[in-house]
Order: C-alpha cells, then structure tokens, then sequence
C-alpha cells in the first residue's frame, strides 16, 4: 500500500442523471445537501453507447455552473466515433469541466459494431491526442479482476495499458471485501503501476438491488453478507443499520490502510452516504 500512501485522502460522489422533472429537483436537493461533506469533485454517469448523454450534459452543466463543485461526466466509447467523442469533449472544455471519467462502456443489446473505440485505453489515448492535458482522467479498476479478463494477471496487464496511455487516477468497482483492494493494490505496485486507485463503495440499502447490480457488474457480494442480509427479510430498518455499519467498517479499515480516499456510489440518495461519512477518520495531510 505504499505507493497510496503518499496520495490526500480525498472524498468523491457518484450520481446518475435523472429522467424525470422530479428526479431531477430531488437530484438538485441531493447535491446540496451532499455538499456539506465538501467532496473534491461529483461524477455523472453516462448510459452505455451514450443513451444518457443529453441528461448526462444537462447534470454536468447544472453541478460545474450552479455549485460550487466540479463535475466528472462519464464518457464512456463503445459505439461512439471519433467525431462525436471529439465534439463531446469541445462542449465540456467549453463548460470549464477538468475531469472526465473514461470509460469503455457496455454495448448496447442488438449492436455489432462497437464503433471506432473497442477499449477503454483507445478512448484515453485520443483525449491525450486530441486534448493533452486539458482533462484529469479518471479510469475504471477491478480489484476482484475485470469480469471479461481470463485470470488476474491478464486484467492487471490490461489495467497497466490503460494507465500508461495516459489515466491519472482510477476509481475501482464496488467491493465488500477489504482484502481484496489491498491484494489489487500490491499486484499493482509489482507491476509498477503508479497512480491514485480510489475505493469504489455501495451502500447497502435493498437486497434485491444489490445482488442483481452485483450479478450485472461482476462485483461479488460474499457469502457471509448475503446470509445476513436475507435474514433481515422485510426489517428495512435493521437491513439499512446493519448495512451502514458493514460499510463504515470497511471504509475506516480502507483509510486507516492508506487508501487514497472513497467514491460514494450515491445512488442519487442522501441519507445512506452521510451516515457512513459522517463516522470516517480521513487521515490530515
């Protein structure tokens, strides 16, 4: 964990653009009462092939031009040309955006064709080209090793790709397992990767939900947590306790190791993040 260490802990959100009128005023209401944790930026997820990026454009706008935060829209490139990934990047430098979260993305159900981005690190290396650094980039990391990659040490090979095409920190899947992160972390340094690699964290709020995200995502929900969890059957109240304090444990043990920071999957919901921020000791650099 040495090469974390060195790097400000640091705290980070994650929000989803609303569909609706109402979800968007709801968001507005979220934004400002996460705020009062003063987070160095709040990202803005993006749908795969895009299918958000109207509402994605239209958060990112509200967060850089009506907050005091900046906002890190996703990008993500599967089915996208260079000439649309090109005009996208122009209309975020236009609006002052100094982050983006560059993602590979997931292809759409019936399409073939992933467009002239097929990874990840093809999307990183035309940021660089197109726009040097104008833009901190953010990257994906898989501490459990990427869904799609045969063993670990073909995701890590892949991983170190990217960051050497050019990412300057990396937010990871969400976890429940410490170890895990910890064991990225070293295989990181043995293969000399270098740069901030930020806990991803869930809150856990429904059980239902969280295993089918987790099932989607590749992200494992070990098997002492989902006994646990299943026994609290419709109790919501002690599902949400014994959710907040599972979580805050594993952040605290996080931060205490060194980890650079949390990003809060905030599920555009309040109350879940504050209660685990609110009881994190981040280390005084």
């Amino acid at each position: 964990m040495n090469s974390q260490k060195k790097y400000p802990q640091k705290l980070s959100l994650e929000f989803f653009p609303p569909r609706t009128p109402a979800g968007v005023e709801k968001l507005k209401t979220v934004i400002n009462e996460l705020g009062e944790m003063a987070p160095e930026y709040m990202s803005v997820t993006y749908g795969a092939g895009g299918t958000t990026q109207e509402k994605t454009l239209e958060t990112v706008s509200y967060i850089q031009q009506h907050t005091p935060f900046d906002a890190a829209p996703h990008l993500t490139c599967i089915g996208a040309s260079e000439e649309s990934v090109l005009e996208l990047l122009n209309t975020y430098e236009a609006l002052g955006i100094k982050r983006i979260v560059a993602l590979r993305g997931d292809l759409p159900s019936g399409m073939m064709d992933p467009g002239e981005f097929k990874y990840a690190s093809d999307l990183i290396a035309f940021i660089k080209q197109e726009k040097g650094d104008t833009f901190h980039l953010e990257v994906a990391a898989y501490p459990e090793t990427h869904p799609q990659a045969r063993n670990c040490e073909v995701g890590i090979k892949w991983f170190k790709h990217k960051v050497n095409q050019g990412a300057d920190s990396a937010i990871t899947q969400y976890f429940y397992n410490v170890d895990s992160y910890l064991y990225f972390i070293d295989n990181c340094e043995r293969h000399g990767i270098d740069l901030p690699i930020i806990p991803g964290v869930m809150p856990i709020t429904n059980y239902e939900n969280l295993v089918r995200f987790s099932e989607g995502c590749g992200a494992e929900v070990p098997r002492w947590l989902k006994c646990r969890l299943e026994s609290f059957e419709d109790d919501k109240e002690s599902l949400l306790a014994f959710g907040q304090d599972v979580v805050t444990e594993m952040c605290q043990r996080l931060l205490d190791a060194g980890a650079p920071g949390i990003h809060f999957y905030s599920m555009n919901q309040t109350q879940p993040v504050l209660d685990i921020a609110k009881s994190l000791t981040f280390r005084n650099d």
